[in-house]
């Protein structure tokens, strides 16, 4: 039972990111967290800070005005005081008229329902390559260096 409620509120998370409702998403993190994102590139790096993560959300939206997520899998194991969560989930935006794919493996470690960490790994080529573009096409902010702190 609890796998599954931890599960959900993955998933309820990720539509709250959806509807770009951030917020909802920070509130779950514990007051010392990291989260990571593989890649040097403008949405790479570790945030530590609630400010940071604000930052990076920004970012990613105005990137990606209609980036989409879609959970494939959640899958879930350990205790209410050590939980881990990956969550396999496909990526859909618009970049330079063009559609943009990735799938992103998200690593979640928990800690009493609080988020410690989150590492998010894709295919960082992909990416890197789409952010490039974008800034070609005048999005300066996608060739900015990774927010972090």
């Amino acid at each position: 039972m609890f796998r599954a409620i931890v599960a959900r509120r993955v998933r309820t998370a990720w539509k709250h990111v959806n509807d770009r409702d951030y917020a909802f998403v920070l509130d779950q993190f514990a007051p010392d967290f990291e989260y990571s994102f593989a890649g040097d590139h403008a949405l790479g790096g570790a945030r530590r800070s609630r400010a940071a993560m604000e930052a990076w959300f920004e970012r990613l939206f105005a990137l990606f005005p209609g980036i989409r997520f879609q959970v494939e899998d959640v899958l879930v194991a350990g205790w209410p005081w050590h939980t881990r969560a990956v969550a396999l989930v496909s990526v859909t935006a618009s970049v330079d008229g063009e559609t943009y794919r990735n799938e992103v493996a998200q690593t979640i470690h928990l800690r009493w329902g609080r988020i410690t960490s989150i590492r998010n790994l894709e295919d960082t080529q992909k990416l890197a390559g789409a952010l490039e573009r974008l800034g070609e096409a005048g999005a300066s902010a996608a060739l900015e260096p990774a927010i972090v702190g």
